[in-house]
């Protein structure tokens, strides 16, 4: 995912620490109560001897240094030590506690939105970014795993820090530390003002940034068009424009950074210089002490620094809750496409298959299909052709239940397809895509992935059954040859060879090619041919094809228009009518005559005519 949808998401969420939202995120931490556990009780622990330390350190000045009393350094001196072993054994639990904490919350977030994606309908997918669904699974993940981890981390021993120090501060010098905590308030308010302002500045950076991003892609991508259309300066311009307003959010962000440190040091400096000059006046009455003074000043310190944390923190855990929003989006979205109750497997589809009256539409609700009805035998072999946009797709896609019918019914073996379990259908299911993807992995493994407890030799076979075998063999290391990442170590060709030899060994009793020899030479067509045949023979398919001479063999093949059958028919019986496949089939005809050989018009009608009485010859003799 690119920064710039990143950024743009993250102004698209403005949320505020909702109680709601931080509920539904405590609920993470449920699973791990021990480790939660454990990591409060150590950090505790860690922020307690930290104070206990600067108290140590009073009664060093006090008890040991003024006095000159030997023995007392040499006690406390024991005590320090022990502590800090103590300390250094705590800190390395709590830090370890975190780390895998935060770990196990990542792994748990992932692996629940992986298993969600996979529930999710094909609908879901082809309305959302593939990156913005990548991004949920590792940037949101990870942010929200940060949160309940080191955020805590920051937070609690932010807490802790001004607890203890306050306690301390009181044991020491109650009216002092009165005094003192007045200037609490105002270091929160100094701290949360200037974080509220440095954000709003970065957030104006990151907008501006997003669309810099932008403009860099559209002028490189549209270099020509920019040229052709004299666009330079104007393009110019808006840049200079996009720039300027980035620079000066950035300007007054890190103006802003450089003013508040100063800031909250001059408070603290007045504190300190208030601390010690009125300590000066307790000592003389006896009421303080200087090892006292000194205590005070190294409180004081430990609360500063947690409140600027805090105020971090606080910025930071606005993002980390826009993530963990936009996961709970994802989470809380319900397939459209979903198991009907009381739904049964399915334990064939090689009966009849029926379309009644079925319309659909996707989100724009503009018909893609209206009042389709289509029955299939079993075992037949139905071709799909026409013009791009018609509905051929759509009928797959409502055949394998990506999508499900708005209107009407598709039934298989008599009953609603979904009174089936979706897996069910699905598993009987084999399909070659127009564009077959590879995993990263080797040939076996691609083959195997169609039935994973498939044996080598049936592995094999199914390469045989699909034509990939002979070409298999050839390859360096054969049926171990890595294939690359999405298979471009091979060819479309022979990825769409191993494509077909996955769905053989998947054993489907539904098959579907969906334009699966548009981007192969002839060979490879022919070649892809004959494994389809040997795949189809006993089954009942669908074909989706460009290339009509891939299809003459079809029982029926049927021209989808404006989502409706145009025309149906056999090759020789659709080439007779002089209809619709007609045109279609001369085009394509023709055009290939003229790009391959140079034949005219008037050849081409020829040609036709005597294709045509060959046409209806050869399927005769089949």
């Amino acid at each position: 995912m690119s920064d710039e949808l990143i950024e743009l998401e993250e102004e698209e969420f403005t949320s505020q620490l909702t109680m709601p939202v931080l509920k539904r995120i405590g609920t993470l931490l449920k699973p791990h109560w021990k480790w939660v556990a454990g990591f409060f009780v150590t950090i505790a622990l860690v922020s307690g001897l930290d104070a206990y330390f600067t108290f140590l350190s009073k009664q060093f000045i006090d008890q040991g240094i003024t006095l000159g009393n030997k023995e007392r350094l040499m006690s406390l001196a024991t005590i320090y030590g022990g502590l800090i072993v103590i300390q250094a054994g705590a800190v390395f639990t709590f830090i370890y506690l975190a780390g895998v904490l935060g770990e196990r919350i990542q792994y748990d977030l992932r692996k629940m939105l992986f298993n969600h994606l996979q529930e999710l309908s094909l609908s879901y997918y082809a309305q959302n970014a593939v990156g913005r669904m990548i991004a949920r699974v590792t940037s949101d993940t990870g942010r929200v795993s940060d949160l309940l981890t080191w955020g805590i981390v920051d937070t609690t021993w932010a807490v802790m820090n001004i607890i203890s120090s306050t306690i301390f501060m009181l044991i020491i010098n109650w009216r002092l530390a009165l005094i003192v905590f007045t200037i609490i308030p105002v270091m929160i308010w100094i701290a949360v003002e200037f974080r509220k302002r440095i954000l709003d500045q970065y957030r104006i950076s990151r907008r501006a940034n997003s669309k810099i991003t932008g403009a860099f892609n559209e002028n490189f991508q549209g270099t020509r068009v920019v040229k052709a259309l004299g666009r330079e300066d104007e393009n110019t311009r808006e840049f200079q424009g996009l720039t300027s307003t980035m620079y000066h959010a950035s300007y007054r962000a890190a103006w802003l950074s450089a003013l508040f440190l100063p800031t909250v040091q001059l408070i603290a400096a007045l504190a300190l210089g208030f601390i010690v000059g009125y300590g000066g006046l307790q000592i003389d009455l006896r009421l303080m002490t200087i090892g006292g003074i000194q205590a005070f000043v190294s409180y004081l310190t430990f609360m500063m620094w947690p409140i600027q944390d805090l105020a971090r923190v606080y910025s930071e855990m606005q993002h980390s809750i826009a993530s963990a929003e936009r996961i709970f989006k994802l989470v809380d979205t319900p397939p459209e496409v979903h198991n009907r109750e009381g739904a049964v497997a399915a334990k064939t589809l090689l009966g009849e298959i029926e379309f009644e009256h079925v319309d659909f539409f996707y989100e724009d609700r503009k018909p893609v299909l209206t009042d389709f009805t289509l029955k299939v035998n079993p075992g037949e072999m139905i071709a799909l052709v026409g013009p791009t946009g018609g509905g051929k797709s759509t009928i797959v896609n409502l055949l394998c239940r990506f999508y499900e019918p708005c209107n009407g019914m598709i039934r298989i073996n008599g009953l609603d397809y979904m009174d089936y379990k979706l897996e069910s259908i699905h598993n009987k299911i084999g399909i070659v895509l127009q564009t077959p993807h590879l995993f990263s992995g080797t040939v076996r493994e691609n083959i195997r992935y169609g039935r994973l407890e498939a044996s080598d030799a049936d592995v094999e076979e199914a390469a045989k059954i699909a034509g990939a075998h002979d070409f298999i063999v050839t390859l360096e290391k054969g049926y171990e040859q890595n294939v690359g990442e999405s298979g471009n170590l091979l060819s479309v060709g022979q990825k769409q060879l191993i494509s077909l030899a996955r769905a053989a060994l998947a054993r489907p009793e539904l098959f579907i090619m969906d334009e699966a020899t548009s981007s192969v030479d002839t060979l490879t067509e022919a070649r892809i041919q004959k494994g389809m045949e040997a795949l189809m023979e006993g089954r009942t398919s669908f074909v989706i094809a460009h290339r009509l001479s891939t299809i003459r063999r079809a029982n029926r093949i049927l021209v989808i228009e404006e989502g409706r059958i145009a025309e149906q028919g056999t090759h020789a019986e659709l080439l007779k009518l002089r209809g619709h496949y007609y045109r279609l089939y001369t085009q394509q005809f023709r055009h290939q005559l003229e790009v391959q050989y140079g034949v005219s018009d008037d050849e081409t009608s020829d040609v036709l005519k005597g294709s045509e009485v060959l046409a209806n010859e050869s399927v005769a003799a089949d």
